[in-house]
């Protein structure tokens, strides 16, 4: 039985985000310049997004270029940009053509202009898709995100449009460059290192992590699946006990035995 056989089609996240690690580190294992790794990363993105897209997966975030990341070579950099502009470029008739909406969330003021202007340009032209929610997070970091947030929050309450006793998760929640997509329910990161980098800590309270050592650019369909699959192996009790979670599972229309199982062994 092939891996995308055995997913339960019941039991799949929502959301997948995933931390795309190892460009760098791939490249250098053969002796390669390290954007040539990023080139090769392109191309996973297109095998994951169409892995997800069978599957029925509504939402994946690819974490694609962090705040920190601006203190890289002024040389890598540039050709990170240059490489974002020409694949969107690329890409944008073919997501409209799979009906894929595409978001992005970030400090986008800080992108130059001419890949300003190509990020705005697809996501205008696919604003209409409805079948599935591509999120890109560039220039992103959470520090940054939740540091925004505080600071509108902060200016509501000081212009008497907000009481501060009304402040409560979801007033965060809703100021975050997130509002109006589902948390993560799991979150991939490959490259072999064992941390999340600042990425979506508010978002990621209750998301189930699956690392694994395998470089983003070798990162294929198969790999994601066997994901997915680890993934309906973990018991997500959200700070209730197991034998809490029986009753839930009970009185859902979709529980199967093997939801049960995992259950309770």
């Amino acid at each position: 039985m092939s891996l995308i056989d055995r997913i339960n089609p019941k039991r799949l996240p929502a959301h997948v985000a995933i931390i795309m690690d190892g460009n760098g580190r791939w490249a250098i294992s053969r002796e390669l310049e390290r954007v040539e790794g990023h080139k090769e990363g392109v191309a996973s993105i297109r095998k994951v997004m169409e892995a997800a897209r069978k599957l029925g997966i509504p939402y994946l975030t690819l974490y694609a270029f962090s705040t920190e990341n601006w203190d890289r070579p002024a040389e890598e950099v540039n050709s990170l940009m240059d490489l974002m502009v020409h694949a969107i470029a690329e890409e944008t008739e073919e997501l409209k053509k799979n009906h894929v909406k595409v978001h992005c969330i970030g400090d986008i003021d800080r992108l130059p202009d001419y890949a300003r202007t190509a990020l705005d340009k697809c996501i205008r032209e696919t604003a209409s898709c409805t079948k599935f929610n591509m999120i890109i997070a560039l220039s992103y970091s959470s520090k940054w995100e939740l540091t925004q947030a505080t600071r509108q929050i902060v200016r509501e309450v000081i212009n008497g449009e907000l009481r501060e006793s009304d402040i409560d998760e979801e007033t965060v929640t809703s100021r975050l460059t997130t509002r109006g997509i589902p948390n993560p329910d799991l979150l991939i990161r490959t490259g072999g290192e064992l941390r999340i980098s600042n990425f979506m800590l508010w978002q990621c309270a209750y998301s189930e992590f699956y690392f694994t050592d395998t470089y983003w650019p070798d990162f294929g369909e198969e790999d994601f699946y066997k994901a997915i699959l680890e993934f309906q192996g973990r018991e997500r009790r959200y700070g209730k006990t197991s034998e809490q979670l029986v009753p839930d599972l009970l009185s859902s229309d979709a529980v199967t035995d093997d939801d049960l199982s995992a259950t309770l062994n």
